[in-house]
């Protein structure tokens, strides 16, 4: 049997919606949004909106099997990250 879903557009969620979908706050999702650390997103005239897939690369990046496996990437706190060297020198 098909899925539901085959040959549709993707679907995409607007930061509440995003937030409710991962287990987050609203807030939580926009300050992801303002440090970088948080999934990819784009932006519709004013509007920000999330694909589900997304979403789903964004977390599938913290899984792990246990508490000793380092597992394959990890996902950021929501907060400013110290800056990455550029050519030796920091960005402005």
């Amino acid at each position: 049997m098909p899925h539901l879903n085959a040959g549709l557009p993707p679907r995409y969620l607007r930061t509440p919606e995003a937030a409710r979908f991962l287990g987050l706050s609203s807030r939580t999702l926009e300050k992801h949004r303002t440090y970088g650390t948080g999934p990819m997103y784009r932006k519709l005239g004013g509007r920000v909106v999330y694909g589900i897939d997304d979403l789903k690369v964004w977390v599938d990046r913290g899984a792990k099997t246990s508490t000793s496996d380092p597992g394959n990437g990890f996902v950021l706190p929501a907060k400013r990250q110290t800056p990455i060297p550029y050519a030796g020198k920091e960005r402005r």
